[in-house]
């Protein structure tokens, strides 16, 4: 694995070729790092990937093509070796091809492109699938990007907010041993804005569906913004690890979501999955401004 840099006048950011992850985002001014430091005692990760799964399967089994495959959380690419791309000074790329490791557990072609570009203060996070075969390529792909919080030296989580681009509650879809249930919570927001509060991800990550919502920021106590994730999303996770007072909050941009409570469909049949045409291109992604 190796570690890759890009920087203009106002940020900096490391991606590692170890699943394509994003490791730091550093405003120069001020030296502020807004990525987590994947410190295990919370959470050993930064930023991965999730491909080509989002979340968790139904008793850790899928079906497709006549035969049941057994998927762990997530996916696969964020453990893999992406070999790098392109390398510009606004842009770098990393590709990640299906392999015999691959078609073992996932028996599909794929290319998977990740893409970072910098532009002023915005890291711009860019997915791109391609299917190289003669048949249908179903996958989910998302986000998992945790950011510092609280950001400021001497202040708690809870001094925090967040703040989403609607004035109308949040549902949220309540998870149940990792699968989507049939219940909906409520949040409340006022001018936008959720409180962190110590209870806010007791019931684990909120998910929020297909409300159209396209910008979410953490704010400090007076409200104002110190990042914000814009994305095109259909869904997306807010999540931090529930009991552990974790110093930090995950902002999740999804094209897919785990299953629901007793799903026993086929791969292709899952929510908010996508079906990519013999030798067509899907592109999406989101933003990051600091």
């Amino acid at each position: 694995m190796a570690e890759c840099m890009l920087e203009n006048d106002e940020i900096a950011i490391v991606v590692n070729t170890h699943g394509a992850e994003l490791k730091s985002l550093v405003r120069k001014d001020t030296g502020t790092e807004y990525m987590w430091k994947a410190d295990p005692q919370y959470w050993g990760r930064t930023a991965p990937v999730l491909f080509p799964f989002v979340g968790s399967v139904n008793q850790k089994e899928f079906r497709t093509k006549g035969q049941t495959y057994t998927m762990g959380q997530h996916g696969f690419a964020r453990d893999m070796e992406f070999e790098p791309d392109v390398h510009t000074d606004k842009e770098m790329w990393f590709v990640l091809k299906a392999s015999e490791e691959t078609l073992k557990k996932y028996p599909y072609e794929f290319v998977l492109k990740i893409g970072y570009r910098i532009e002023k203060s915005s890291v711009e996070v860019i997915w791109q699938v391609e299917n190289p075969s003669d048949e249908e390529l179903p996958f989910s792909i998302g986000g998992h990007p945790a950011f510092n919080c609280p950001i400021a030296e001497g202040k708690k989580q809870t001094d925090y907010k967040l703040k989403f681009d609607t004035q109308k509650a949040l549902i949220s879809t309540r998870l149940e041993d990792g699968l989507a249930s049939e219940v909906k919570d409520t949040y409340e927001l006022s001018d936008g804005y959720l409180p962190v509060t110590e209870e806010l991800f007791d019931k684990d990550a909120l998910i929020i569906e297909g409300q159209g919502i396209h910008s979410a920021a953490l704010c400090d106590e007076t409200g104002r913004a110190y990042l914000t994730v814009t994305m095109d999303a259909p869904l997306f996770g807010i999540w931090s690890p529930t009991g552990k007072q974790a110093p930090f909050i995950c902002i999740e941009p999804w094209y897919g979501r785990c299953d629901k409570v007793g799903f026993a469909g086929e791969l292709k049949e899952r929510e908010w999955g996508n079906l990519l045409a013999p030798g067509a291109v899907w592109q999406a992604g989101f933003t990051v401004s600091v």
